[in-house]
């Protein structure tokens, strides 16, 4: 069973001319891109999130501003990640129950391995442990 973790994505450039970083599907991002968003201007007192996923897998990078993803595996195991360089980046696999808090200038970029399906969604915290408790 996959565990979040952090991706560091090429930093390749210098300070006089900029960056650019570059991740390929099957590579640092562990899967074929099916669907990409990103979501900016979201409060610091909002709490996004709150769900865990049956099939899908993300990485989610902060290109702009800080985001804290906080992730809990089935085994009750938490861990929290401070996102605040657009190089690096956090895997989110389907059985992560996960949750991010955004300062307001933070722009977020997910990679996510399938298109939007709301049933593959696990929107409730008791069905997560259910769902994936068992496995």
């Amino acid at each position: 069973m996959q565990k979040p973790h952090l991706i560091e994505f090429p930093k390749l450039g210098a300070s006089e001319i900029g960056y650019i970083s570059v991740g390929e599907a099957n590579g640092l991002i562990p899967f074929t891109v099916e669907r990409t968003f990103w979501t900016y201007f979201t409060p610091e007192s909002i709490v996004r999130g709150r769900h865990a996923h049956h099939a899908t897998e993300q990485v989610l990078i902060a290109v702009a501003g800080r985001i804290i993803v906080t992730t809990e595996m089935p085994d009750g195991e938490v861990q929290t990640f401070v996102l605040e360089s657009p190089h690096v980046g956090v895997y989110v696999p389907p059985n992560a129950w996960h949750t991010m808090q955004y300062s307001h200038t933070a722009v977020q970029l997910v990679f996510a391995s399938t298109r939007y399906n709301e049933q593959d969604y696990i929107r409730k915290y008791e069905n997560f442990r259910e769902v994936w408790g068992s496995k």
